[in-house]
Formats: structure tokens, sequence, C-alpha cells
């Protein structure tokens, strides 16, 4: 499935597919059967994207982690060549300051540093009694009400907006505002000024936060963000930039697992089952890494731009030639994961990349654990009875988003 120039031994060009390919309607949570092709025949080869360039694509968990350990291979999305997910991050590259996301060492080293003390396993562990309560909550609220319930919003969203805002130190009652623009920011289909009215709406709104905790600070992040603007160790813009990237990423991940791993759950009853019969907490965090490996909701690619010519796999890709890496298809991969279109709560799952992997890899990810390990280790237990309300082909999955999921999620019990 790579591209030749002289075509294939039939004389017909060989195609080369597109990226993102679509999901089949039968399987939603199997990443695209072409993958699973691209995996066992070429498994570094060249994807057609939106704007016809070829990127090199990975698919096998070995080499995944080779790529993304490789520091001869760039986020740096300012480079000419880099295969950007859309047409509006293309052409609004150049009016983004440094972040996390699209520098490498040492800008990059400098900005997470700063942000590591808020995200270590230890903080986020600690707030597991307040996870714990808000979502006994939400619980509560939805048996009260009436039946059916979108699980989406009586769980998936509130709860990890909930606890974001209160490790940020967010005004929940903001919610909407940046629930809003954080879809159009995550969305395939927004356009170049629709990025950027989000962009500068949240960056605003969120340095106008930053600058009262300035007078008036606590314990949260902003707080700490707070502080470094006033060391002179972060400009407002970089302060406020890094707010809107841990606002859009600290909900968006465990919103959209809440729902889907609730999905897959109840189409596979026996795993539910020993989800819900057990209190045993290794028990939950060991389901918790499977269900991150099966559904891999950062479906797009981790972008990249090679720096320097390297060998990968037996393929050497040329400097300055593009790289997506697909986390789905790597977490698929049956030399790492045998079996891996089974869905098996059982299984040893810890090396999967849901989070992705090297120094870029997801910073929230702790916070992202606990919230899934109290949330798929409360529900099911709780509301024994709990299935769906409608068909699986009625549902709405979320292909057009860089994070799959499900619109909304209709259950009863």
């Amino acid at each position: 499935m790579a591209e030749t120039p002289t075509g294939t031994a039939s004389g017909a060009a060989e195609e080369i597919p597109e990226f993102v390919p679509p999901r089949a309607a039968a399987c939603p949570f199997a990443p695209p059967p072409v993958l699973a092709e691209i995996r066992e025949e070429k498994p570094i080869s060249k994807v057609r994207i939106w704007d016809g360039s070829t990127p090199w694509l990975i698919t096998r968990h070995e080499d995944l982690r080779a790529v993304l350990g490789d520091p001869r291979v760039s986020v740096d999305d300012k480079r000419p060549g880099f295969p950007f997910p859309k047409k509006a991050m293309a052409e609004n590259a150049h009016h983004h300051p440094d972040t996390l996301f699209n520098t490498d060492a040492p800008v990059h080293t400098r900005l997470r540093r700063m942000l590591t003390s808020s995200f270590t396993a230890k903080r986020m562990a600690a707030l597991r009694p307040a996870i714990q309560k808000v979502t006994d909550e939400h619980i509560d609220a939805m048996l009260a009400g009436p039946k059916p319930a979108d699980l989406v919003q009586a769980l998936g969203l509130p709860i990890p907006t909930l606890m974001i805002c209160e490790l940020l130190g967010v005004p929940y009652e903001d919610h909407e505002f940046f629930q809003y623009h954080a879809t159009v920011a995550v969305s395939q289909t927004s356009s170049a000024e629709q990025d950027r009215e989000s962009s500068v709406a949240l960056g605003a709104y969120l340095a106008r936060q930053i600058h009262a905790k300035t007078e008036n600070p606590a314990e949260d992040t902003l707080s700490d963000l707070a502080a470094l603007v006033e060391a002179g160790e972060l400009t407002m813009g970089e302060a406020s930039l890094m707010a809107v990237i841990l606002l859009i990423a600290g909900h968006e991940t465990s919103a959209n697992m809440i729902a889907l791993g609730t999905l897959a759950l109840l189409e596979h009853p026996e795993q539910l089952a020993l989800l819900r019969e057990t209190d045993d907490p290794k028990v939950v965090a060991g389901a918790v890494e499977e269900l991150l490996r099966y559904l891999t909701i950062a479906h797009t690619g981790q972008r990249r731009i090679a720096l320097e010519d390297i060998e990968i796999g037996g393929e050497v890709i040329r400097d300055g030639d593009g790289i997506i890496v697909s986390l789905p298809a790597a977490n698929w991969d049956p030399e790492a994961f045998p079996e891996p279109d089974r869905l098996d709560l059982l299984r040893d799952a810890r090396q999967h990349n849901a989070f992705a992997f090297g120094v870029h890899q997801c910073l929230g990810q702790q916070l992202a654990r606990v919230e899934l390990q109290v949330v798929y280790g409360t529900l099911y237990r709780r509301v024994p009875t709990l299935r769906l309300a409608t068909t699986l082909e009625e549902i709405d999955f979320k292909e057009d988003a860089m994070a799959y999921g499900v619109a909304a999620l209709p259950v009863t019990w």
C-alpha cells in the first residue's frame, strides 16, 4: 500500500490510502480496517491527507515507540511539510506562540517542568475523594431523573469538567462557555476563523482568571501560573495558552471515555460483569488500562516531522518528511497485544499508548486514570441494571472530532 512511481505488477498505479480512513459501521470500537491491512502488509508507508501531501504512517507498537522516543523527530508545526490534522490548524500555525504541543527541547522541557507539579500521581490521588463525591452526586441525580438518561450529559461531561475546574481554579458556572469553545477546538470541521475566535475567547477568559489569581491566590494551577507570570518566567500570553490547553485536554479525554467505555462494556456484558462485581481497586485499574487500549480515542494520529534522515523498521524517513503515528493501530498490534480485537479486562494492557509515548505524552493522564477508575468502579455497581436505551446502529459516533466518542448515550435501568 506504499506509494510507487511505477505502479503495481498489473500496471495500475498503487493507490495511497486517505487518512483518517473511515471505520466499519459494524465495528465502531475498532480502528479503521485499512489500518490493520497497512500494519500487516507495510507498517511504515505513505498516506494522503487533506492537503494532498503524503506523510509517513506508523502503525506498529514497536515502531511507534521508536518514533515518538526519537529526538530527531519534531513536533514543530512551523516547519514546512508538517502534516496538520486539518486546514484550520495549518492556516493558524504561524499565529500560535510556543506551547507544550508544538515545541521540542529545550523550550518544551522548560514549559512542561512548570506544570508537572500540578499533575503528579500523588496530587491526582489526593483528588480521589472529591471525584468520588462528585460521581456519587451525579449518579444520584441521574437515578432521580427521567428515563432514559443521556450518560454524556449526566456523567460524561460534568464529572471531568468539574474536576478540571477544581484543579485549575476555574469557576464551574462558566462551563458552558468553555465547553463550547473546546468543542470547536477539537472538531475536524471547524474553520480557521472559528478556531481563532475560540482560541482568542478562551485565552482572554483565562488571562482574566490568572490576573485575578495574582491578587487572590489559591491552591490551584492558575495560581501557580500567576506566580510564574509575576516572577517573569512566563508571559501572560504563554500562561493563558497553557491554561487553554489544560482546560481542553483536561475534560475531553475522560468525557469521551466515560460514555464510550460504558457503551463498549454494555456491548460486552461478560466483561461488564467482571467490573460490576469486583471491589478490588487493582482489577478496576487494570480494566481502565484495557479500555484505554481498546478504544484509543485520540484517533487522528500524533503528528511529527523528521529533522534528519531516520531509518525505522527498514524504511528511511527523510529529513523534512511528515510523520503520522496511529495510536489506535499500534494499540491493536497483535505483536504487542495478542487477540487485540478482544476486550479483556484482565489483560495486562499497561504498555498501551492511548496517552501517546515519550516526552510529549499526555500531561494529565494520571487525572484521567483516577477519574475513570472512580466512575467505572462506581457506576455499574450502583446501577447494576444499566442498559442501552437505543440500538448500536442509532448511536452517533464522533468520527469528525479529534477525540473519538459518542455525541449522546441514551441509557436506562
